[in-house]
């Protein structure tokens, strides 16, 4: 499992409403796109859950690298480029995944990341981060990943509903949810 996520960060006073439509009528694309786990649709709003920035911020679990690397070079990133400016795109090692026991689709998610520090036994942090990987009956999907250059771990939640409030991280909402290989993603850890 390869994890994958870009912020777009829009002007305050932005019309989100554009993100909204364009997902609404794109988000379908990729619903049965080979060597994708899952891409959650992923806003944030400013003055919504606390949020400072209106933000497209979509997260992506691979199941494959091809899948990855076919979507990075094809006509679905280079149109998201034309439009926005190409983002830098985040990624990470998959570790580990969880399937909660909420059926249906996600409405929210949480993102929290960590930097490890120095001396910090990597092996030991991704025990302790999949040993609390939530077990809620509003968990949709959980997962950890580690950015090796970055030293980072990385824990992502989605939500069938609002994500508990003691969920850590920041807060998004879910537009759309595509999951064409999320059942072949496996659980647990994984390297």
């Amino acid at each position: 499992m390869h994890a994958m996520q870009y912020e777009i960060t829009l002007p305050a006073d932005y019309d989100m409403g554009i993100i909204h439509r364009r997902v609404a009528a794109k988000g379908h694309l990729l619903d049965d796109y080979p060597g994708l786990g899952l891409k959650a649709y992923l806003v944030r709003e400013r003055g919504q859950d606390h949020s400072p920035v209106n933000q497209y911020a979509p997260l992506y679990l691979w199941r494959t690298p091809e899948g990855m690397n076919s979507f990075l070079w094809g006509p679905g990133f280079r149109g998201l480029s034309a439009d926005f400016g190409r983002p830098v795109v985040r990624h990470w090692l998959g570790a580990g995944l969880r399937r909660g026991a909420a059926a249906g689709t996600a409405a929210s998610a949480t993102r929290h990341l960590e930097r490890l520090p120095e001396g910090t036994d990597p092996a030991e942090a991704v025990e302790a981060a999949l040993a609390s990987l939530p077990d809620d009956p509003a968990l949709h999907t959980a997962a950890v990943a580690v950015d090796p250059d970055r030293w980072e771990l990385l824990r992502v939640a989605l939500w069938n509903g609002p994500a508990p409030e003691a969920a850590p991280g920041t807060r998004y909402r879910v537009l759309h949810l595509s999951s064409p290989e999320l059942d072949r993603l496996p659980a647990g850890r994984h390297w």
